[in-house]
């Protein structure tokens, strides 16, 4: 009878078992929850309010983390480790664990996200929601992954806090040169500061230095009506003149509308002043990014790597584009056009809050374009979506690099850029794009 006992005690432990073992079933990441993750960034970073350059920083570390998780198992794929600045291997998996890499390399994204944006239980409070379903699908494999993916977190984050961007925010306020026309004023209505006049100092990715791709001078201020510089602020006044009486109807404004990417618009209605938030110009390229992997059918590992490559090449850009900046440091046409031909005029577009050239815009399309172009291949069409949460329609393109020359025109056709700040500066983005291609050896 205690035999008996024993037996039926035995049959049931294996029976248990047996059931957990068969409850238990592998974890599939697919690439839409990638997207959804940095879907829900962007939103984060909109909320927020971060400025152009900071965005394309929070950006790019959580991608890299991801991507070099992904490159530790699929051979397809090679380690940044060695081709970005200061970056070693980070640490390498336990064979014995039961690791989810695309789990991991979720986790180590949303992990990283939220170190680097300010409302961290927007985060959470996603990610905890992941984490159930996954626990419940397999604990052990879950539990493995997760542990994977915060100590590659931990290792990127130690690496990224050594970029400088920690000492800048204790660095100076721009000084405004009042005394002199050609030099950048505070613009209407908020007239900030000028944002991150120290953006130069942070460590790139890519480039030797800030200065690598420093482009010429822009045209030498001058108000003679026969000077190349009078010539480009005539055309600005003139163009802007001319598409506002067509108004909405305007292919021109509806160019610049939708390419506007202003996070921080300040509205003023009487004594009461507030901010219409938007996407930078980096996270309209994030979107497209997405829009070129979601058309082109792209697996999980080619997603990361798409989404990776076109930050880092949008970071360098606003790197190198704020040198130029804050060295130029020019005048913008609001300013002039305001105290010489019509204290009336407004911009289409609101004038973000730094000097003029060269047009940042125009820099990071020029990259973002070179990159896509080259992972997606030229003549790759698609419907950018990206501003319809705005309310603005749907956009085609037949390339990366149409989108890019629409980017750059829509800021002189939106009143906040001369000619020479959007034709110079997307061929300095298109150069940190093609130096991204060369040296970055990330695809066998």
């Amino acid at each position: 009878m205690k035999l008996n006992k024993t037996f039926l005690l035995l049959i049931t432990l294996m029976i248990s078992v047996i059931a957990c073992k068969d409850n238990s079933q592998p974890i599939e990441i697919t690439p839409d929850e990638f997207h959804k993750s940095v879907d829900r960034v962007v939103d984060i970073m909109v909320h927020d309010i971060f400025s152009p350059p900071v965005a394309s920083r929070i950006f790019a570390y959580p991608n890299i983390a991801a991507y070099e998780i992904i490159a530790q198992q699929n051979p397809e794929y090679n380690s940044l480790a060695g081709q970005i600045k200061h970056l070693g291997e980070i640490p390498k998996a336990n064979s014995t664990k039961n690791i989810n890499y695309q789990l991991a390399a979720l986790v180590a994204h949303m992990e990283m996200s939220k170190k680097l944006i300010f409302s961290e239980f927007r985060i959470e409070e996603y990610r905890d929601s992941l984490y159930q379903i996954w626990e419940a699908k397999n604990p052990s494999q879950f539990e493995d992954s997760k542990t994977y993916g915060l100590e590659v977190s931990d290792f990127i984050t130690e690496w990224m806090n050594k970029d400088n961007y920690p000492q800048t925010r204790t660095m100076s306020k721009f000084r405004v040169d009042s005394e002199a026309e050609e030099r950048w004023q505070p613009t209407p209505p908020a007239y900030m500061d000028g944002l991150e006049p120290h953006w130069s100092k942070i460590r790139p990715f890519v480039l030797d230095s800030s200065a690598q791709f420093k482009p010429i001078p822009p045209p030498k201020f001058s108000m003679d009506e026969n000077s190349a510089f009078y010539k480009e602020l005539r055309e600005v006044y003139e163009t802007t003149n001319r598409i506002v009486k067509i108004g909405d109807e305007s292919e021109e404004v509806q160019i610049a509308q939708f390419w506007d990417c202003n996070p921080y618009v300040s509205v003023t209605r009487g004594h009461l002043m507030f901010a219409t938030k938007k996407i930078t110009p980096g996270a309209h390229w994030i979107g497209i990014t997405k829009i070129a992997c979601r058309t082109a059918g792209a697996d999980f590992d080619k997603t990361i790597f798409a989404y990776t490559k076109t930050s880092i090449a949008i970071a360098d850009g606003f790197i190198s584009c704020w040198d130029e900046k804050f060295r130029s440091n020019l005048v913008r046409p609001e300013t002039l056009i305001n105290n010489h031909f019509d204290d009336k005029w407004k911009p289409i577009l609101q004038t973000p809050p730094f000097p003029e050239y060269t047009s940042g815009h125009s820099v990071v399309s020029g990259a973002s374009a070179i990159i896509l172009t080259d992972i997606f291949g030229d003549n790759f069409s698609f419907l950018d979506d990206t501003e319809t949460r705005y309310g603005l329609p749907i956009r085609s393109f037949k390339s990366f690099n149409t989108a890019a020359q629409e980017a750059a025109i829509s800021r002189m056709y939106g009143g906040i850029h001369y000619r020479a700040a959007v034709e110079v500066g997307i061929e300095q983005g298109r150069k940190v794009g093609n130096l991204v291609v060369d040296k970055l050896k990330m695809k066998n």
